[in-house]
């Protein structure tokens, strides 16, 4: 690179060391930023104290279409449409604020979050490359992430129509069990 700006050096740190501290994939890293492997790996250690994962990310849009999924990624696609359509807000930016902003909410509703800064930046992508696309609930009128040539006219949300099993998860009955148990004490 010819005019390599030491601030611009700079900012690319920062803004790495905020996606590796938000549980950003080495992949991500190397897209959004212009610093070397080499760097992003010294600073994913030096942040995580271990070495970043190996493996694939996330490619298909299916994942995005269950019902838990579809829930919070919805709520993501929301706040990121928010910064990029009225607060003139884009890129990367739009991604970190929009996610910070998602994890705010479900901390506040002490959830836990079922979408990944990895993850929320593949669905900004495939929202980009036009295979999803936001659905307005027939019954609820809420906008839902779904696929972008899937027939919508009668599209109801997956919390308007929960599923029979939405909720019953292991980690749910042990939390519906310790209630039970602190209430009979």
């Amino acid at each position: 690179m010819k005019n390599k700006r030491i601030i611009d050096e700079a900012d690319d740190i920062r803004r790495a060391v905020e996606m590796v501290q938000l549980g950003a994939r080495m992949q991500m890293l190397e897209v959004e930023t212009r610093l070397s492997r080499e760097k992003l790996l010294k600073i994913y250690k030096e942040v995580r104290g271990v070495s970043p994962p190996k493996g694939m990310l996330p490619f298909s849009t299916d994942w995005f279409m269950t019902w838990q999924p579809n829930v919070h990624s919805s709520l993501f696609m929301g706040f990121h449409r928010f910064f990029e359509s009225k607060a003139g807000v884009s890129g990367l930016d739009a991604i970190l604020k929009s996610y910070h902003l998602y994890l705010d909410q479900i901390e506040a509703e002490r959830m836990e979050p079922v979408l990944s800064l990895t993850r929320a930046w593949t669905l900004v992508r495939f929202f980009d490359a036009d295979l999803l696309h936001m659905t307005s609930c027939t019954c609820c009128g809420g906008h839902y992430v779904t696929h972008a040539y899937d027939p919508t006219s009668a599209y109801v949300c997956g919390l308007c129509n929960m599923p029979s099993r939405a909720g019953k998860t292991k980690r749910a009955a042990v939390r519906k069990t310790k209630v039970r148990d602190a209430v009979t004490v």
